[in-house]
């Protein structure tokens, strides 16, 4: 295949160096690329400018061009990919819409916020809030970080040690349009302490496959001082990134970064690059990347391993099947030294004479060019034309190794000016497994103080609940329950039950709703209580997470309390864990816990009671309830919908978006039966839940009996005809699968029938129907073609 690169600096010479050993790849060229690219085998220099699109299509046409390469993120932020697409030749790089998360800060802080992906605390201001930002840095309580929103050329970030040099570094970019347009927006983050880390990772928009983590050396200064630069340095793997780290980074960042932007929308293709800072409580995202990084990328390729074909990954990536090749690493470490023009970066001068060594010193080195051209008057010399001039980059088998191998080739390149740090990784030459104080929980990513938070949000829900027999605190070692104070006799049954809520918490995770799956949790377990008859008198919760959020928490706890409350039992306790790893980053999994009470004599179902003519009545359902959401899913994602879209089964909905309505609230049934329950007025109870009709409803008759359901006896909810039309579902299928309508079957005498439901119509929210009658050997249903 023929492979275009768009660029010129040191990043560009790197990746058409790797790609030009690649067997897959005829021809590299580079547009425009430096004097470098001009030298190597295989690769030709291109006279077209990287924002040239409409030549550069040309060009790609002409040459059968099978793969788009840009490496600059200002081609991707203006549309590159979407251009070269609309003619047939895949790009790997991201579209314009994906770009914006390397394109404007705000942008991506907001989408950190809303995928709960781990990143500083931060606000966002313009221009006119110029004042409104000041006020926010007095208030906010921890010291902050100034970033230009836009591209900045990897230099809109200041970091102000004063409230003088915070207030004079707004002015600098609101007010003053330092860094241009990239300044209409400031973030104000928190100054997040701890070893900076970058990630470059592949991705094809659903896989996504880190590198080695590097750490790069941004300051012009030995001992990090002096001015910010676009990267005097890099070196990789970076020890401090350690396995465990490496793992969190890849659950708790990565995925769920990739997976967000997919459901969005704007599905990310390409080199996700993203800084990273170790904190005590776990790594932070400082800032998205949409590109290949410079210089992280000269170290990079040399860690490739001979093997690894890169342009068959890229490909992969454009394609959507990166899982179909091989990605490996050759043990080892890659240190890169930036060889700049005096006075940069600040103003530089351009056009002094390089002389580089006759032989590179080991076959393990590379100097990529970045800042260079061809001399106009003697095109065998090779001059200075940027800040950045040269990458210095080798390969050895320790960090010591590669470091003496990369400064023997900086001894040996000459040029007026030569400006670079003596110090790359010196951050791996000083790091040992034992520095450093001691380990805390919280760095092993658990706060006792936000359990302790939550705790304290809860107790007023959890008050609410109280009810004869428990007082409704929580904070202790277990939950008490006093059967005689409730008023329970010696001929006493318990019931228990435990159920969850199933993939229906994608969809809250989703929608970012989570109040209502607390209720959920509760109905489907004291609706379990209530088909034996039982009184729930306690509940218990169970909240798995990987970092615990006490806001989304609570929210959750309170629909838990709420459905308690409104089913007449007490919330005595839970478990709420935090466990790193075990979760991707805002993720969290619920189970429930009931126990209730029964006299012997009321047990459901009574089944020597149950005869042939026996009356079936059905109580009404609110929705799907918690049952049957993987098929949910599976139908959205084949009409492209997601939880944000429009409810597509009315016109005139009640509801916000499709995961409000989805995330309608199981119906709790509890009081509107349990007064008939009391009193033997009901032979058995089935809660339609997983199964459907065919499953549910056989389980509380005799055996050899049967039933006979008119499903014509109520209307096919809406949601249930939008399913069964959108999934080409079979009637039948509908009935073992979801509730279609009807959440809970009771079995009556005849002659109690009518009363029996116009009582169930005064003591609750449920609609009631008469939906058929015991009689035959096996279940029924009639009427299915109706559906």
């Amino acid at each position: 295949m023929n492979v275009l690169v768009v660029g010129s600096g040191g990043r560009e010479h790197a990746l058409c160096w790797k790609l030009s050993k690649s067997p897959s790849v005829s021809a590299v060229y580079a547009a425009p690329g430096n004097a470098g690219t001009g030298r190597e085998p295989k690769i030709q220099n291109v006279p077209i400018a990287a924002d040239n699109f409409p030549e550069l299509v040309r060009f790609a046409q002409e040459k059968d061009i099978s793969l788009v390469v840009p490496g600059p993120e200002q081609p991707l932020v203006d549309g590159i990919e979407s251009v070269f697409r609309k003619v047939g030749i895949p790009v790997f790089g991201p579209s314009a819409l994906a770009a914006r998360m390397e394109g404007s800060k705000a942008f991506s802080k907001d989408f950190m916020d809303r995928h709960s992906i781990p990143t500083a605390k931060f606000r966002t201001f313009n221009a006119s809030q110029y004042k409104e930002a000041i006020e926010y840095t007095k208030a906010c309580g921890h010291k902050v970080v100034l970033k230009a929103s836009g591209l900045a050329a990897g230099k809109g970030v200041l970091i102000p040690e004063t409230s003088e040099e915070v207030e004079s570094g707004l002015k600098e970019i609101l007010i003053d349009q330092a860094f241009g347009a990239a300044g209409n927006e400031v973030v104000i983050e928190e100054c997040l302490d701890g070893p900076e880390i970058s990630v470059l990772a592949f991705s094809d928009g659903y896989t996504i496959v880190p590198l080695p983590a590097a750490q790069d050396h941004k300051r012009i200064g030995e001992g990090d001082t002096g001015l910010n630069t676009g990267g005097m340095g890099a070196y990789a793997p970076a020890p401090v990134a350690t396995t465990e780290i490496m793992r969190r980074i890849q659950t708790e960042v990565l995925q769920p970064t990739i997976d967000g932007m997919r459901r969005e929308g704007y599905p990310f293709v390409g080199m996700l690059f993203t800084g990273l800072m170790l904190t005590d409580s776990g790594p932070k995202v400082l800032e998205y990347n949409v590109r290949f990084g410079d210089p992280e990328t000269e170290a990079l390729m040399l860690l490739l391993s001979e093997e690894t074909d890169l342009a068959k990954i890229l490909l992969a990536c454009a394609e959507h099947h990166l899982d179909s090749v091989e990605i490996a690493t050759k043990p080892g470490f890659a240190v890169c030294v930036i060889l700049a023009s005096e006075g940069y970066p600040a103003s530089y001068p351009k056009g002094r004479s390089i002389s580089f060594p006759t032989l590179p010193p080991s076959s393990d080195t590379m100097i990529f060019h970045a800042g260079t051209a061809i001399d106009k008057n003697d095109s065998s010399k090779i001059i200075t034309s940027g800040g950045r001039v040269l990458a210095v980059t080798a390969f050895g088998t320790s960090i010591e190794l590669a470091l003496k191998n990369a400064y023997t080739a900086v001894d040996g390149v000459e040029f007026e000016g030569k400006t670079y740090r003596r110090d790359i990784a010196h951050r791996a030459l000083k790091s040992t497994p034992a520095s450093g104080p001691g380990l805390t929980y919280a760095q092993a990513g658990v706060s006792v103080d936000a359990g302790n938070a939550l705790v304290e949000a809860i107790k007023p829900f959890v008050k609410e609940t109280r009810r004869l027999g428990a007082d409704g605190t929580i904070g202790g070692f277990g939950g008490v329950f006093d059967l005689k104070a409730a008023g329970f006799g010696e001929d006493t049954l318990l019931v228990a039950g435990t159920d969850g809520v199933g993939t229906k918490l994608r969809i809250a995770l989703e929608s970012g709703i989570h109040e209502t799956v607390g209720i959920d949790l509760v109905a489907m377990s004291v609706n379990d209580l209530i088909v034996q008859g039982a009184e729930p008198l306690f509940f218990l919760d169970y909240y798995g997470c990987s970092r615990l959020e006490v806001e989304v928490a609570a929210s959750v706890i309170k629909g838990i309390a709420h459905g308690c409350k409104a089913s007449g039992c007490t919330l005595v306790g839970g478990e709420t864990a935090e466990m790193p790893g075990m979760y991707a980053t805002g993720d969290y999994d619920l189970a429930g816990f009931a126990v209730g009470a029964v006299s012997r004599s009321l047990l459901l179902p009574k089944l020597s009671e149950m005869k042939p003519g026996d009356a079936l009545i059905g109580l009404s359902s609110s929705g799907i309830h918690s049952n049957g959401f993987s098929l949910v899913r599976k139908i959205m994602a084949l009409h492209n919908l997601t939880t944000s879209s429009a409810c597509p089964w009315q016109s005139e909905s009640r509801y916000a978006t499709l995961g409000h309505a989805l995330l309608e609230p199981t119906t709790l049934y509890v009081l509107q039966l349990l007064p008939l329950c009391k009193r033997g007025m009901i032979k058995g109870l089935a809660h339609i839940t997983g199964g459907g009709f065919i499953e549910n409803i056989p389980r509380m008759l005799p055996k050899g009996l049967g039933c006979e359901v008119d499903v014509t006896a109520w209307e096919l909810p809406p949601v249930f005809k939008w399913l069964k039309s959108a999934g080409n579902i079979q009637s039948r299928e509908m009935a073992r699968t979801f509730n279609c309508g009807i959440g809970m079957v009771a079995v009556v005498n005849e002659g109690d029938c009518e009363a029996i439901m116009d009582e169930l119509r005064s003591s609750g929210n449920a609609n009631v129907y008469r939906i058929g009658r015991l009689g035959g050997t096996e279940l029924m249903l009639q009427g299915l073609d109706s559906w």
